[in-house]
């Protein structure tokens, strides 16, 4: 019996994969510019959307009110990154971390953690060159948008932690459904993508790898316009319908992605030892949801598998989490020491069963966007509940985003011409109003701004209230004007 026990110490101690086969480890995925109705677990009204994203959500857990901080791709990865408010990480927008806030990936890879990123690379620290040792970015990973390709280097990143017996922290980001939609053309007339080398000139990517050429991938489905529901915040127009079946099929090779990386997970060896995270950066691209702060803006799909930790296909209906609260909860669960001047807080206790007090209620926010107009905007949303303050809206100044290049804003422009309903949601669009308020457990699309409802008065200024302290104990360099 002693020999038994020292042979198992032997080979615990001593073989080569010991500590990255049996310690814990993260893989965090995200996919951009994704609607949380668009995830078949989440109720999409449209079948077939995301077959991968429903079988993990099967093996764990989902959150039913799950938001990020700010509905703009580059500031939220920020956020993560640093479990700080924008105002407090130096990330407003399009900016780069402030050189004193410490990050995740730096803080586990001082812990002895093998970091590595897939896709998004400018995005979610690009000031901190050091911060993934493993990195492949969109021109290697065909846009972002390959299956195949992330596969390949997930499989490559799992054999170094392999190699180099440490535990680790992947974060792979797809970068479907984010524009431009994929064109639905049918994948025996798609040139296959492929590797190509660097023109004559050009430096090559630090990873070393090469740029990718030729047509993005076809989906494993495409959704036709008579397949597809349109979002309740936005009108059904015939055009609308096709940008929306083209966000579908975009929708579907995300999931495509996803699938892909699990399965290498599991060929690895390290399903059993991975926190898996899935989470979209925020709503689509499409008027009345990226780059704002209404409901269906900041609401995502967040999913949590823990093997022999959570209960398959548990839901959580009570606590509202946050963007804000990923570096904090990933930090918890690694048993590792929280980061400084954190404004977020881990939810591990819900992941443990607990009921977690002081989840109420998000706050998020939107600030200048990446053409660097400021459009300030604050919300607190509860389950049924969400105030919005637009510090910019003055009756003049028009809002204008990227949402807006597409199919959809023009069909909506045209039609407002002979349609009041639609001429009022498109003037509301570009110069809202000061203050809104929304019942979403009756208004999901907020369509129905109550701000002047008599009946609603005393909620509104006890919602108004709820802001301006949790600006005041942020230290939010917008409470000045909110006051």
């Amino acid at each position: 019996m002693i020999n038994r026990y020292v042979f198992l110490f032997c080979i615990t101690v001593f073989s080569p994969w010991s500590a990255a086969v049996n310690k814990l480890n993260v893989l965090f995925i995200t996919v951009d510019d994704m609607n949380r109705d668009s995830v078949g677990v989440y109720g999409a009204k449209v079948q077939g959307t995301t077959p991968n994203i429903d079988q993990l959500a099967a093996e764990g857990l989902r959150f039913e009110h799950a938001h990020v901080t700010i509905a703009i791709c580059q500031p939220t990865r920020a956020v993560w990154m640093t479990g700080r408010y924008p105002h407090n990480n130096g990330a407003l927008g399009f900016d780069e971390i402030r050189a004193d806030v410490p990050t995740l990936p730096e803080t586990l890879r001082h812990n002895g953690f093998y970091t590595g990123i897939l896709g998004k690379t400018g995005h979610v620290v690009p000031s901190r060159e050091n911060a993934f040792e493993y990195h492949r970015d969109q021109s290697e990973t065909g846009w972002g948008r390959s299956a195949d390709l992330y596969g390949e280097f997930v499989a490559e990143f799992l054999q170094n932690a392999k190699t180099t017996d440490r535990p680790f922290f992947l974060m792979v980001n797809a970068h479907d459904p984010h524009r431009p939609f994929d064109n639905r053309t049918p994948a025996a007339q798609r040139e296959p993508g492929k590797a190509a080398p660097n023109k004559p000139g050009k430096t090559a990517p630090k990873s070393g790898k090469i740029n990718y050429m030729g047509d993005l991938p076809a989906p494993s489905r495409t959704f036709q316009s008579d397949e597809i529901v349109v979002p309740g915040f936005l009108p059904d127009l015939p055009a609308i319908r096709e940008e929306i079946a083209m966000y579908y099929s975009s929708v579907r090779r995300a999931d495509d992605v996803v699938g892909r990386v699990l399965r290498e997970l599991k060929t690895a060896g390290f399903d059993d030892n991975t926190v898996v995270m899935l989470k979209s950066d925020h709503g689509i691209a499409v008027p009345f949801a990226k780059t704002n702060v209404w409901r269906h803006s900041t609401i995502t799909p967040w999913i949590v598998r823990w093997p022999g930790k959570l209960k398959p296909g548990s839901h959580d209906t009570e606590h509202l989490v946050s963007g804000i609260d990923f570096a904090p909860t990933i930090l918890d669960i690694l048993g590792i020491d929280a980061m400084e001047g954190m404004d977020g807080r881990s939810f591990l206790p819900v992941l443990n069963g607990e009921v977690q007090d002081d989840r109420d209620f998000v706050f998020t926010q939107i600030n200048a966007i990446v053409t660097k107009v400021d459009y300030t905007m604050r919300s607190i949303q509860g389950k049924r509940f969400g105030l919005i303050w637009n510090a910019w809206s003055d009756g003049q100044k028009e809002f204008r985003n990227e949402s807006m290049s597409g199919l959809t804003w023009n069909a909506m422009v045209e039609a407002a011409e002979t349609d009041p309903a639609i001429s009022a949601r498109v003037k509301h669009f570009q110069y809202r109003v000061p203050l809104e308020f929304y019942n979403y457990e009756k208004d999901a699309d907020a369509l129905n701004n109550l701000i002047n409802d008599p009946a609603s008065q005393e909620l509104i200024q006890s919602y108004r209230l709820k802001l301006a302290e949790f600006m005041r104990t942020t230290g939010d360099i917008a409470l000045p004007g909110y006051k």
